[in-house]
């Protein structure tokens, strides 16, 4: 097996307004994007589970031009609220880069 971050040109994790975040995955070639694409490791299902989310507030966007996947999630709590501790979204990735993809 192989971790998702071995395979992906980039991964990373940004704000898509105060309330979503959005995840980005991107690769360098055809074979790495489609190995994973093809896994279902970052299927919806999959997805909603690692970030603890319902399954209905998950989007995916796969662009097989860019070599690229984009999942939008749902924030925990809303950026730059009391609680908050990552304004920018920046480290939400974190729970996917070790995802052992077969």
């Amino acid at each position: 097996m192989t971790q998702l971050h071995e395979l992906a040109r980039l991964i990373r994790s940004k704000n898509a307004g105060p309330f979503e975040l959005t995840i980005d995955v991107m690769f360098e070639n055809r074979e790495a994007y489609e190995r994973v694409r093809n896994s279902g490791m970052l299927s919806i299902d999959k997805m909603a589970a690692i970030y603890h989310v319902d399954p209905s507030l998950v989007t995916s966007f796969e662009a097989d031009v860019a070599l690229a996947i984009k999942i939008s999630i749902p924030r925990p709590i809303a950026s730059g609220s009391l609680n908050d501790t990552d304004i920018f979204g920046g480290q939400f990735h974190s729970p996917i880069v070790r995802l052992e993809i077969p």
